[in-house]
């Protein structure tokens, strides 16, 4: 990739912006025929959802990724609106398809501008299906979905960055891409005081309806319990999903500044298929980060509601942190994240005791896990390894795989799924699409599970079940 230093604002100058289009689309040859042109520049600090409601439309991709950190004082998001260019793949060498995809276009790009600015430069967002290859037909998601956005605007903390993205050949009119360009950068920063329109609050009646019931649930956990008494398996997650219907179209901005607003500690997300359906939600769980050669990644098994006193929560917290079976349960996902993490090298550091995550509703058991990474690891040859993760899937894996598809009913298709972005230097960051659901129209489909292990009981995988899906319920609008 060639990075150009910054000169000019490319962005508000039409004419300047035009010729270095037209210089892009001149250096072409038989050999390179397509370049891409990243454009960034600091704008006035704006909401990045809001702009997602302004400027976003319905046919077109976008990803929406945010995290707030009220204990660090930290927080980013991330809207990538529209695509410039995407990729789509299905089968087992998904993430090296993607992988070369992502070098492939690099290898073809000219970034210019504030390159310094945090989020400046391509980025490249990712959704990978649970499984490999779709189970229906009717899947709302290709197994791998990578593209580079037409638009970004990222903000962290004070500082807001804009990056323009635009493919350049021979045969393109670049008076109208400029055009084009020159006009969606003087609607953005012309909405720099922009505030997000939120729904006035009317209830909405919605009715529910299981994919799987509550019997067929918990004949399904008395399944496992006995392949683990046989030693097939040790863990499994089973999922149930819900159908819920509306009588008018869910709001999808709405829905995600409810969940942001209810979970600051959460990755709030939402993918699209340029087709008009949604997958969103609040996940807990980090899959993997790597942020100047450093990877973070997260051991998040073992769960438990929270209490309506100060005394109940705290009873139920020590309960939790002295589960043997929830203890049991973590730690079958910390010995798979740093076997998989020695195997490829990287020697895994984490304390040996979990801590609590807790949410307004539940709380986890928590090992946060870092490691130095070698340049030549990429981030989604790791993903590739740790994906689907024991908190997810169950243990052996393949086992595990293997009757999550023979016992669910439902496609898990983004549910659990790794959601996240790619930046030019080999940065990027990715959560686990849990709490999560699939928004169509009026229509919208919820997801949660529950980790099965010697010890569990139907009854209380399924409340705890109901206890995830409640607070997407909840959200929604």
């Amino acid at each position: 990739m060639t990075v150009i230093p910054h000169r000019a604002n490319f962005l508000q100058d039409r004419d300047r912006l035009h010729q270095f289009l037209l210089d892009c689309q001149q250096s072409l040859t038989e050999k390179d025929r397509t370049k891409i042109v990243s454009i960034s520049q600091e704008i006035y600090p704006t909401d990045p959802l809001a702009l997602l409601q302004e400027i976003s439309a319905p046919q077109q991709r976008h990803f929406y990724f945010e995290k707030r950190d009220p204990i660090a004082g930290k927080s980013f998001a991330i809207a990538a609106l529209d695509s410039a260019i995407h990729f789509t793949a299905a089968g087992t060498e998904r993430f090296v398809l993607a992988q070369n995809f992502i070098r492939s276009c690099l290898a073809s790009t000219i970034a210019i501008g504030a390159e310094r600015l945090p989020f400046s430069g391509p980025h490249f967002f990712c959704g990978f299906a649970f499984f490999d290859e779709n189970i229906s037909v009717n899947s709302y998601f290709p197994p791998a979905t990578v593209f580079l956005p037409q638009w970004q605007i990222a903000r962290l903390q004070d500082t807001c960055t804009i990056v323009a993205n635009a493919v350049v050949k021979k045969d393109l009119n670049l008076k109208i891409i400029t055009e084009n360009i020159w006009e969606t950068f003087e609607k953005i920063t012309a909405r720099k005081f922009c505030r997000l329109r939120i729904a006035n609050g009317s209830s909405i009646s919605l009715k529910q309806i299981p994919v799987n019931d509550a019997s067929q649930f918990k004949t399904s956990v008395k399944s496992a319990l006995e392949s683990i008494e046989s030693q097939y398996l040790s863990k499994i997650v089973l999922s149930q999903a819900i159908n819920v219907i509306s009588q008018t179209p869910f709001s999808l901005i709405d829905s995600l500044n409810n969940l942001r607003l209810s979970y600051p500690g959460c990755y709030v997300f939402s993918t699209s298929n340029g087709k008009g359906q949604n997958f969103i939600g609040a996940s807990p769980e980090r899959l993997v980060s790597i942020h100047n050669n450093r990877l973070a990644t997260d051991a998040l098994a073992g769960s438990g509601p929270r209490g309506k006193t100060e005394a109940e929560d705290a009873k139920l917290a020590v309960g939790l942190l002295e589960s043997e079976k929830d203890l049991r349960e973590h730690r079958v996902v910390i010995d798979f994240i740093a076997d998989r993490l020695y195997n490829l090298g990287i020697t895994p550091e984490f304390s040996p005791q979990p801590r609590l995550l807790q949410l307004s509703n539940i709380q986890h058991l928590w090992t946060p896990v870092t490691a130095k990474i070698p340049p030549n690891i990429h981030l989604l040859k790791i993903l590739s390894q740790l994906h689907p993760t024991p908190a997810v899937a169950g243990l052996p894996r393949d086992n595990a795989l293997e009757q999550i598809r023979r016992w669910e009913s439902c496609d898990r298709s983004l549910y659990a799924a790794p959601l996240g972005w790619i930046d030019r230097r080999g940065n990027g960051e990715f959560a686990v699409g849990i709490r999560s659901a699939l928004i169509d129209g009026s229509r919208a489909i919820l997801y949660a599970g529950a980790g099965i292990v010697a010890g569990s009981e139907p009854d209380k995988e399924l409340a705890e079940i109901q206890l995830k899906l409640q607070a997407l319920l909840d959200a929604l609008v």
